[in-house]
């Protein structure tokens, strides 16, 4: 038995014996750790640089794409780095800073998908109102809170697990996992408080974001039904990018919770496929996110190809900025 402040390293026991695919395996992952770090890095370059797009719902997409940098980052790196090498341990500081990140990452994702719905249902049922609620400084105080909250919450559930008595280091994932981790105390009454502080953790995290999502729908559901069809083609073209990502990190969400909490349902699905729905909600999101919002989006569009193409400048230039005489 031992503090987990004694242990040098976990394993990580999900990469399993995979040959020379490890180099397939990692050529893929590098193209989409690239492509996901240059659509991102693209966009918020965009978001900061265009003037017209220091809107509301722009600066909310902002604080989602740096926040799957971040959550990227805290992944691909160390995943490559697994597959390159036949060494599949990882420091517990490595490890416990690997678990911060996706924690957190995650909390992010889905508070800022649950702002972003409240922000379209004033968008679509207060219009008039809209600017006057929602204003730059309320807007920034919004993602502040959403990174800080994150952030401090599982501060405290991380310090908690730090402080578990540990009976073994094998973490059966190809990264490291909190609940996984907690799973290896010697004791069960030992991580009851772990347990206790982390439901409350998902009932402020999924539940709180979950009803502010559902009722913003409901309302503006509402409001289309009594609007004009020019109406409910405009919200539907402002909502559907948002949908979209929302249920696909929903479903990578619950994918990872099958897999963490449930084996018995997990137990005959091959190895290859359990890692590959591990980390779909890590690679997939931040891969989806510049794709639907770029090209659903019409100013963004316009934005990038400006951004990307200097030779067609004047084009979205004069679209984005119209001159007075236009």
């Amino acid at each position: 038995m031992m503090n987990s402040t004694q242990l040098t390293s976990f394993i990580l026991a999900g990469y399993g014996d995979i040959g020379h695919l490890k180099y397939l395996y990692f050529i893929i992952l590098t193209v989409l750790y690239v492509s996901i770090v240059f659509a991102n890095t693209v966009l918020i370059v965009v978001i900061c640089m265009e003037r017209s797009l220091h809107e509301p719902l722009y600066l909310f997409l902002c604080s989602l794409f740096v926040n799957d940098l971040y959550g990227t980052t805290g992944l691909f790196p160390a995943l490559m780095t697994h597959l390159a090498s036949d060494d599949h341990t990882v420091s517990t500081v490595c490890c416990y800073i690997q678990i911060f990140v996706l924690y957190t990452y995650g909390s992010i994702e889905f508070s800022n998908l649950a702002v972003m719905s409240y922000d379209r249902y004033l968008a679509i049922c207060y219009p008039l109102q809209y600017n006057v609620i929602m204003t730059p400084n309320r807007v920034c105080i919004l993602i502040c809170v959403i990174w800080l909250y994150s952030f401090a919450k599982f501060t405290i559930q991380l310090s908690l697990t730090i402080c578990l008595q540990l009976c073994g280091n094998v973490i059966d994932k190809v990264y490291c996992d909190n609940y996984l981790v907690v799973k290896l105390a010697c004791s069960t009454s030992d991580t009851t408080v772990n347990k206790i502080y982390g439901l409350c953790g998902i009932v402020l995290s999924v539940t709180v974001p979950l009803i502010t999502i559902v009722l913003s729908y409901i309302k503006i559901l509402t409001i289309c039904l009594k609007s004009s069809i020019e109406t409910r083609q405009k919200a539907f073209s402002t909502c559907s990018p948002h949908l979209v990502s929302l249920l696909n990190f929903s479903f990578g969400c619950f994918l990872n919770l099958l897999q963490s909490r449930f084996d018995s349902p997990m137990r005959n699905v091959p190895t290859v496929l359990h890692t590959i729905l591990s980390v779909y909600y890590l690679m997939c999101q931040p891969l989806l996110n510049p794709i639907v919002y770029g090209v659903r989006m019409a100013k963004i569009r316009q934005a990038c190809r400006w951004f990307l193409v200097p030779s067609l400048i004047l084009s979205p230039t004069t679209q984005l900025h119209p001159t007075p005489g236009h």
